[in-house]
């Protein structure tokens, strides 16, 4: 049986906590259109109208630079730097992350105690204990290829 303490903290302690769970949420933030297009002011300032309408519906297009491209998808989750003998291309990689549910297993027993009250005698029963176990699972869903700072290659998948 494990034992658990509680350690009171006080007001003052508790405070600063908030404040840095807080300032460390602020901090690493969410990767937003909004955000991404502030972060990248100048180059999204440059696009005409049109342009900036379909940045935001996260279209990118053949002739994109990286920053438009960064501007409608984000940060990629994997780069990769491809070295031909002809020429040295830049590879992008945007992943589809999920969890699948595998199966419900047993992993324990728990037990049971019952008294009798006649007897006063205690039986011991045991429950099967069953815990969800989930995969975490990983698809590629796009890939972006860039060849003299210009997206030359899109790869989506179905």
């Amino acid at each position: 049986m494990t034992n658990y303490h509680y350690i009171p903290m006080n007001p003052r302690s508790l405070s600063l906590f908030l404040f840095a769970a807080g300032a460390l949420l602020a901090l690493t933030g969410c990767s937003t259109f909004e955000s991404r297009s502030k972060q990248k002011a100048a180059a999204f300032a440059a696009l005409d109208p049109a342009s900036q309408a379909r940045l935001k519906a996260g279209d990118i297009r053949i002739g994109d630079r990286p920053d438009e491209v960064y501007i409608a998808l984000g940060y990629p989750d994997e780069k990769r730097d491809v070295i031909t003998a002809k020429n040295k291309t830049l590879v992008w990689i945007y992943n589809r992350y999920w969890q699948e549910y595998q199966d419900n297993p047993f992993v324990a027993q728990r037990p049971i105690y019952v008294t009798n009250p006649a007897t006063k005698t205690v039986s011991v029963y045991y429950e099967p204990v069953r815990q969800p176990a989930y995969a975490n699972r990983k698809e590629e869903r796009m890939r972006v290829t860039f060849e003299d700072d210009r997206a030359s290659v899109i790869e989506k998948t179905k």
